[in-house]
């Protein structure tokens, strides 16, 4: 049991950055604007040998109304109640402001733990800020510098009582059992197939499209809470947020990602340092949801978005959301097949779901259709199975004589999953069109079940593997092959 760490302050006090010293890795945006974090980021801390979980919020501001800065204000109070400790970051080489004053008097309130610390202390620049936050009246500050790592081990030192208090509580309430069980003999019995979604490895899920799809409403809609930053603005959501849950009885990460609009109009740093976070967290997913607007759906950007997530060899739902807002729903899902096959040919079979966010209509469906691209992405094929299917598909149409030269296939194996990947053996590799592969990859997808998935097929010349090739006397007695080298001319 480890205990929950928020970082709270105002806007551009440098939150991110020591969020990101903490985790060890660069998972928060970092930029000089302020206002740059929106939603809330969990990650697992490492400070010595203290193991945590840390929060990183928005930036606070004196605003309680329901604007944009307001619905992130009382995101950053809803970290504040659910950490174990609050730890209030202000700017050293600003001081003490009266937002600041504020905000202390708020989290004295709220959280029992409260840590001051003064970031940018470096140098005689932080110095004053050090002494001017004594005034603030939430015991010793503690100097800081995240860009350049120091006063970690004053932190450590303010932290380390606080685990000892947590592991003294796990300890009291931890269950007594009669027989222990080892890690690996309880994953043995929990996981009994190599890819199904479990706790320790849940199916990971990531959830792209254009600004205001209505990404981050689903994912609210899908974990039972609003967790994320939500509202009629587009292009709310910066980072890339990951947050746990059980859907339906399946152990899930979901990652929302930031709106990715046509490169031509991506022009704010920021804005391309978001698009970024979101490719990134395409490549770490398992499962894509390519989202759609129903008033708007399969726009050029949309394609895009569906052809790199392909491209990236992840198993592809597309999902149509604001189904609840449709008067002609039959008309208009025979609308959206079409085009869908149009337009995507190479997702040809991917499951198309309608959903409604707002509503929780069709999530169902939508659960159903990740489960079983999951389980299509993960498939794997005898040999035995592809070879009889490969000479099936050959007699039924034989691969093209570029140049009057015959491409033989000899055998096919499948070399990997996830997604499935397959090598043909075959003659002349090099001169093997195109559409014969494309004609194999589509055989493959109906004959073994496989739609919508991304499937990779290449070929490869054999060669002449025979270790006796030069061997010409091979076969004969052991006498006479002596006798016939001999006769050879030197």
């Amino acid at each position: 049991m480890t205990f929950t760490l928020a970082i709270v302050g105002r806007p551009n006090v440098g939150k991110s950055t020591l969020f990101n010293r903490l985790v060890g890795r660069k998972l928060a945006l970092v930029d000089d604007q302020p206002g740059v974090t929106r939603d809330l980021r969990e990650g697992e801390a490492r400070l010595f040998d203290l193991r945590f979980t840390v929060i990183d919020t928005a930036g606070l501001e004196e605003v309680t109304d329901d604007s944009l800065q307001g619905r992130m204000r009382r995101l950053t109070e809803r970290a504040v109640d659910m950490a174990d400790a609050c730890l209030f970051l202000i700017d050293g080489r600003v001081g003490v402001t009266p937002s600041d004053e504020v905000f202390a008097d708020i989290l004295r309130r709220r959280n029992a733990h409260v840590i001051l610390g003064v970031n940018k202390a470096e140098g005689r620049a932080g110095e004053a800020g050090v002494i001017d936050a004594w005034s603030l009246g939430l015991g010793d500050p503690v100097p800081l510098s995240a860009e350049h790592g120091e006063g970690m081990d004053d932190l450590y030192r303010i932290l380390r009582p606080i685990a000892e208090q947590f592991e003294e509580r796990a300890a009291q309430d931890a269950p007594v059992v009669d027989v222990d069980v080892t890690e690996t003999e309880g994953d043995e019995e929990a996981d009994p197939e190599a890819h199904k979604p479990t706790a320790r490895k849940p199916l990971q899920i990531a959830v792209i499209g254009r600004p205001n799809a209505g990404k981050s409403t689903l994912i609210n809609r899908i974990i039972g809470e609003d967790r994320l930053l939500t509202g009629p603005e587009a292009g709310i959501t910066r980072d890339a947020i990951s947050v746990r849950a059980d859907w339906m009885g399946t152990p899930v990460r979901i990652f929302d990602t930031a709106g990715m609009r046509k490169k031509a109009r991506v022009v704010d740093k920021l804005e391309k340092l978001s698009v970024a976070d979101g490719l990134r967290a395409v490549r770490f997913a398992e499962v894509v949801v390519v989202l759609l607007d129903v008033e708007i759906p399969f726009e050029q950007q949309d394609l895009r978005i569906a052809d790199f997530a392909e491209t990236e060899g992840r198993a592809v739902v597309v999902a149509v959301n604001k189904w609840d807002l449709e008067d002609e729903k039959q008309d208009k899902l025979a609308e959206l097949k079409e085009m869908f096959d149009r337009l995507l040919p190479q997702l040809r079979g991917a499951p198309l779901v309608t959903v409604s966010a707002k509503t929780g209509r069709g999530l169902d469906r939508l659960h159903g259709a990740i489960r079983r691209a999951h389980d299509i992405w993960n498939r794997r094929i005898t040999t035995a199975r592809l070879n009889s299917w490969l000479t099936a598909m050959t007699e039924a149409h034989p691969p093209p004589a570029p140049g009057g030269k015959r491409i033989k296939l000899r055998y096919m194996t499948q070399v990997k999953t996830r997604p499935p990947g397959f090598v043909v053996m075959c003659s002349h590799p090099e001169l093997m069109p195109e559409s014969y592969r494309r004609y194999l990859v589509n055989g493959l997808r109906d004959h073994f079940d496989m739609p919508g998935t991304p499937i990779r097929v290449t070929f490869r010349g054999q060669g002449d593997k025979n270790p006796f090739k030069e061997k010409k006397n091979w076969g004969a007695p052991s006498r006479l092959r002596k006798h016939l080298d001999k006769k050879k001319p030197q």
